[in-house]
C-alpha cells in the first residue's frame, strides 16, 4: 500500500510504525604469498579461491592475472544496452549516456594495475576469525603515542574509500596535523567483500562482525583503541559498542542510526525536516535495498555476469549519495569511482555484499541506545541529516557532533580531508582513557 508523504510523515510518529520506516530505509598461505584474483587458462576467467588461513596474521598481496582484466574488457565491449531512459534526469536511474561513457572509459582507459600496487605498497593481510579468512590493512603510525583505530567501510563501498585518509592519519605531523593526532590505521574488508573470504552460510550480520573485528584488534595486540563507521560501517561500530567489546574505549559515525526516528511529543521544525527526508528516501530512492535484502540472489546474477551493470549499479549510488548534484566525478575521480568498482568485479563479489542487506537490514541496522562515548559528524550530502537533539536522545555519552561544510555519504571518498579533520576534532575532545 502507497502512502501520501505527508501520510507517511504522519504515519512514522506512531507508536508501531517506526519499524515501517526502518524497513523501507535505505536501510597466501605462507608470508608474502600471492593471490590471483582470475586465471590465464579459462576462457572466461573468475577470481581464483582465496588462500585458506589459520588464526596466524599471514602477509597479503594482490596479484591479478592479464586475463580477468582481458575478460572484463571483451565483456565491456559487449555491453547490450537498454534504450534511453524517458526522463530527462535521474528519476529511472542513472542516464545511459552518463554509463555509457563511464563504461568507455573503463574499458579504454582505466589501469586496475594502478591500484593493485597502490593496495600492494601497504602492509596487507589476512586472518581467520569465526572460520571465515578475513582481509586487512594495518598501517602503524610512526608516532609512539598513536592511538589505534578499526575504520570499517560500506556497500557499495570498499577499502577504496580510505585509501587517501592512510596517510593524514598515521603521520599527521606531514599533513597539517600534531603528533597527538596520529593513529595506528586497522582497515578491514567486511566479510563478503573484497578479499575477505564470502560466508556460506547465514549469520554474518552486523553482531558477529562487530564480535569479529573485536578478536582483530586483540590478535593485533591492541587492548584499547577506536572504532569509526559509515554506512554498514556505521552499522558494525555501533554493534561494537553496543557490545562493549573488550578494549572499545569511544567511536565515531558519520552516518548515526537513528531511525526509526527517537521522537518524543510533537516533532520540532528540525525533526519534522529529518522525517521528510527519510520518507522521500523511503518512497523514491530505497529500491536496491528492498532488493538485496530480499533478493540477494537474484539481483547477483546479473551482476556477476555484467560489468556495465555492476558498475552502473554502484555508480548511481555515488551520484545520489555524494554532495555533487548528481555528478559524482566533481568529488571523486573517475580512476578512484572505477577502482572502487573493479574491486567488486574481480572478486565477483556483488551477490556475497549484497548478502549482508539480508543478513542484517531488517533486523540488526537500527537504532541502539548506547553508554560508550560516542562522537558524530554530519555530512551536508547525506541521506538524512538527523538533529543533534535525536542523538543526545540515543547516545547518553555524546561528547562530539559537528555538521561538516562539504561532503556526503561517502564521507572519506569525497572529503578526505575534512573526514580526518573530523576525525582529529572528535579524538581530541576525548580524554586519554575515555
Amino acid at each position: 500500500m502507497r502512502m501520501t508523504r505527508r501520510a507517511s510523515a504522519d504515519r512514522v510518529l506512531a507508536d508501531g510504525s517506526r519499524r515501517d520506516l526502518l524497513v523501507g530505509m535505505a536501510r597466501g598461505a605462507l608470508a608474502g604469498a600471492a593471490v590471483t584474483t582470475g586465471s590465464d587458462v579459462a576462457a572466461q576467467p573468475s577470481p581464483a579461491p582465496l588462500p585458506r588461513v589459520t588464526e596466524a596474521v599471514t602477509p597479503f598481496r594482490v596479484v591479478t592475472s592479464s586475463a580477468a582484466i582481458s575478460d572484463a574488457r571483451r565483456r565491456l565491449q559487449a555491453t547490450r544496452w537498454p534504450e534511453r531512459q524517458t526522463a530527462d534526469d535521474w528519476r529511472q536511474g542513472a542516464p545511459l549516456a552518463t554509463i555509457k561513457a563511464l563504461v568507455a572509459y573503463w574499458r579504454t582507459a582505466y589501469d586496475w594495475r594502478r591500484l593493485e600496487r597502490r593496495l600492494n605498497a601497504y602492509p596487507q593481510f589476512r586472518t581467520e576469525i569465526d572460520g571465515l579468512g578475513i582481509h586487512f590493512l594495518h598501517v602503524r603510525s610512526p608516532h609512539e603515542h598513536a592511538r589505534p583505530i578499526i575504520l570499517t567501510h560500506g556497500w557499495p563501498g570498499s577499502i577504496v574509500e580510505f585509501l587517501n585518509v592512510i596517510g593524514p592519519l598515521t603521520n599527521p605531523t606531514k599533513h597539517g596535523g600534531q603528533p597527538e593526532d596520529a593513529f595506528h590505521v586497522v582497515l578491514p574488508s567486511l566479510p563478503g567483500f573484497g578479499f575477505s573470504d564470502k560466508p556460506t552460510e547465514s549469520g554474518w550480520g552486523l553482531p558477529r562482525i562487530a564480535r569479529a573485528w573485536s578478536v582483530l584488534m586483540r590478535r593485533l595486540g591492541y587492548t584499547d583503541y577506536l572504532a569509526q563507521g559509515g554506512d554498514w560501517g556505521a552499522g558494525v561500530t555501533t554493534w561494537m559498542a553496543k557490545q562493549h567489546v573488550e578494549g572499545l574505549a569511544a567511536i565515531h559515525l558519520n552516518l548515526p542510526i537513528l531511525f526509526p526516528p527517537p521522537v518524543e511529543g510533537e516533532p520540532n521544525q528540525a525533526e519534522k525536516a529529518t522525517i521528510a527526508q527519510l520518507v522521500a528516501f523511503n518512497d523514491k530512492k530505497s529500491g536496491y535495498s528492498k532488493i538485496q535484502s530480499t533478493r540477494p540472489q537474484t539481483i547477483g546474477y546479473a551482476l556477476a555476469d555484467s560489468p556495465a551493470g555492476q558498475a552502473a549499479w554502484i555508480y548511481e549510488k555515488l551520484g545520489e549519495w555524494t554532495d555533487s548534484n548528481y555528478e559524482p566525478e566533481r568529488e571523486i575521480s573517475r580512476d578512484e569511482m572505477l577502482d572502487n568498482i573493479s574491486l567488486y568485479w574481480l572478486t565477483n563479489t556483488a551477490a556475497s555484499s549484497a548478502r549482508l542487506y539480508y543478513e542484517s537490514f531488517a533486523t540488526d541496522f537500527s537504532t541502539q541506545r548506547l553508554d560508550l562515548p560516542v562522537a558524530v559528524s554530519i555530512f551536508p550530502g547525506e541521506l538524512f541529516l538527523p538533529p543533534r537533539l535525536w542523538g543526545e536522545r540515543v547516545y547518553s555519552r555524546l561528547f562530539y557532533w559537528n555538521e561538516a561544510a562539504h561532503g556526503g555519504h561517502f564521507a572519506a571518498f569525497e572529503q578526505p580531508a575534512v573526514f580526518v579533520e573530523e576525525l582529529r576534532a572528535a579524538f581530541r575532545a576525548l580524554p586519554r582513557g575515555g
